[in-house]
């Protein structure tokens, strides 16, 4: 198991296995750790993405987390950088994700595009292609803000 500090989203989803099996194929997740709950459920497991933890689990009656499914939507995406965003929105759409925002360049300086995973949460996938300044980004936002 990952003994890092940092920070790491950790999704509960109905049918973690096969959130697991979707994120491997969707965005090349490798499973670290998987520990088994009541009556087949997965009570946590731990995958990597892009070399970061990510936690996944199936909702139990002791977790305080509900999946979207249950809440009608999400309060959070998960943001992933890629080599290249456009390649990644295509993979995740062709696993079964469903595609919410054509990858397109940002003001900030990102291509990034989003996707729902079927478990119902929103994945935003971003390639850094500009460096800019935090008065350049602020420029581009006023510009993007007026029309």
């Amino acid at each position: 198991m990952t003994t890092t500090t940092g920070v790491a989203a950790y999704l509960t989803v109905h049918d973690a296995a096969g959130a697991i099996e979707f994120y491997q194929t969707a965005f090349g997740a490798t499973e670290v750790l998987r520990l088994d709950g009541p009556g087949g459920l997965i009570a946590h497991a731990e995958i990597e993405i892009a070399g970061r933890p990510v936690m996944v689990c199936d909702p139990l009656p002791w977790f305080s987390t509900k999946p979207p499914t249950v809440l009608g939507g999400t309060s959070a995406s998960v943001l992933v950088y890629v080599d290249d965003v456009d390649d990644a929105v295509r993979r995740a759409v062709d696993a079964g994700a469903t595609l919410t925002s054509e990858p397109k360049d940002q003001f900030w300086g990102d291509r990034l595009g989003e996707v729902f995973d079927p478990f119902g949460h929103s994945w935003l996938l971003a390639t850094h292609v500009e460096d800019l300044t935090p008065e350049q980004i602020a420029e581009r936002a006023r510009d993007a803000a007026s029309g």
